[in-house]
């Protein structure tokens, strides 16, 4: 039986609804100090929390970058 963590790592990154910090980075090829300083800002509109983790949203995410020439 494949555990759900297995699972998760599977599945490709451009199908995933959030990610971890470390795939936002890889997937943006934006550092994950930088992503996590963006996480911080007040209203940010990709940020999720669980508990004390903060994931990021996917898509609300790559509307961000979209709409940005410089972060």
């Amino acid at each position: 039986m494949v555990n759900q963590k297995q699972q998760a790592m599977s599945l490709p990154i451009d199908r995933k609804m959030l990610l971890s910090i470390r795939e936002a980075a890889e997937y943006s090829n934006i550092g994950i100090n930088k992503i996590d300083e963006m996480l911080k800002q007040p209203n940010c509109p990709f940020v999720l929390y669980v508990g004390t983790k903060k994931l990021v949203k996917r898509k609300a995410f790559e509307e961000f970058l979209k709409s940005r020439i410089a972060i």
